[in-house]
C-alpha cells in the first residue's frame, strides 16, 4: 500500500521519531536514483521549493518543479488524471495548493507517495522542520512547552498535532474569531493537552518555545489591513518573550514582516532559530523523502 504524507497525524509516534531520526542522516540512500519528482505549485514559495528540490537531489532523484497554469489543477485537468499520469513519470509527487481536497484526491488515485507541501488546512513538513530544530536545541521534548501567538492557521494546526505528539504542552492564543478550528484542535489532544487562549501572555508565560506566523497569510491579502488591527497585542516582542522560560528560544516559519507578528529585536536576537528552522525544510524533507521511499521499497 502506498504511503502519503498529507498532515502530520499520517504518522504514528514512532513513526515520526523514525522520520526527524532520518533528517539528520547525512548519508542517506539515494532512494531517488534514476527517478523524478514531480513538485507542483499552486502557491510560490522561496524555502518550500528550493528545500524540496535540493531534498530531491540529495537522494540522487530530479526534481520537475511546475508552477500555476502550467498544470491546472482542476482547470486544465483534474487532479485525480494528473496523479495517475504523474505517478507513471516519477517516483513521488509533492504539491503546494490551496484547497487540501486535491491532495486527498491525489492520493486516492496515485500509486506513488504523495506529499504535502503546504495547503490550507496544513503545513506538515513545516512542522518536521520546527521539531528537529527543537530536538536540535533541546534534545527529547517530552514535557517541554511550546506557545503559539497569532493566527490559528495552517501552520498552527499541523504545529499542535506534532507537538502534541512529542508529548510537549501545547499553548494556542490568538485573538476571537482567529482560533484553530476545533477539528484541529481535537486531533492534537488525543495525543496530549492543548490550551487555546486569547491572552498573549498566558499562553507565553513560561513557556520553553515561543512561536508566531504572519496575520494574513496567502490568499488573504485583502485582509491584511483589517488582521492589523484585530491581532494589535500580538506582537511577540521583548516584553512577550520576557515571559518566557529564561532558556526559551523563539520560531517563525517565514517570511517575516517585522513590526507587525514579530518585532526585529526579537526575530534578530540569540534566541530566534529561526535561520537554522528554514536550513531544517532540507533535512526534514530529505528524512521524510527517505522514509516514505525506503518503506515503498520493503514492501
Amino acid at each position: 500500500m502506498t504511503r502519503h504524507f498529507l498532515d502530520v497525524a499520517d504518522l504514528h509516534a514512532d513513526e515520526l521519531d523514525q522520520v526527524l531520526a532520518e533528517a539528520e542522516n547525512t548519508a542517506p540512500r539515494r532512494v531517488l536514483a534514476g527517478q523524478g519528482a514531480a513538485l507542483l505549485f499552486e502557491k510560490p514559495s522561496l524555502r518550500t521549493r528550493n528545500s524540496m528540490e535540493m531534498a530531491v537531489v540529495q537522494l540522487g532523484g530530479h526534481p520537475v518543479s511546475v508552477v500555476g497554469d502550467e498544470v491546472g489543477i482542476d482547470t486544465r485537468e483534474t487532479a485525480e488524471d494528473i496523479a495517475r499520469v504523474l505517478s507513471r513519470y516519477h517516483g513521488v509527487i509533492a504539491a503546494r495548493v490551496f484547497e487540501h481536497t486535491k491532495l486527498e484526491r491525489m492520493a486516492s488515485v496515485a500509486t506513488v507517495p504523495v506529499v504535502n507541501m503546504l495547503s490550507d488546512d496544513a503545513h506538515p513538513c513545516q512542522t518536521l522542520a520546527d521539531l528537529l530544530t527543537l530536538r536540535q536545541r533541546f534534545g527529547d521534548l517530552k514535557g517541554r512547552s511550546i506557545a503559539y501567538v497569532g493566527d490559528g492557521n495552517n501552520v498552527c494546526a499541523s504545529l499542535m498535532v506534532g507537538a502534541a505528539m512529542q508529548q510537549m504542552d501545547v499553548r494556542v492564543a490568538t485573538p476571537p474569531g482567529y482560533a484553530p478550528r476545533p477539528s484541529s484542535v481535537e486531533r492534537a489532544q488525543e495525543w496530549g493537552e492543548v490550551l487555546v487562549t486569547e491572552h498573549p501572555l498566558a499562553a507565553v508565560s513560561g513557556a520553553d518555545v515561543v512561536y508566531t506566523d504572519v496575520w494574513a497569510s496567502m490568499g488573504q491579502e485583502q485582509e491584511a489591513d483589517a488582521r492589523r488591527g484585530v491581532f494589535a497585542g500580538f506582537t511577540v516582542d521583548d516584553r512577550l518573550m520576557g515571559a518566557a522560560a529564561p532558556d526559551a528560544v523563539f520560531l517563525h516559519c517565514l517570511p517575516a514582516h517585522r513590526g507587525e507578528e514579530v518585532s526585529t529585536s526579537v526575530l534578530e536576537s540569540a534566541q530566534s532559530l529561526v535561520w537554522q528552522q528554514a536550513e531544517n525544510r532540507l533535512h526534514a524533507q530529505r528524512g521524510l523523502l527517505s522514509w516514505l521511499l525506503s518503506g515503498e521499497e520493503q514492501q
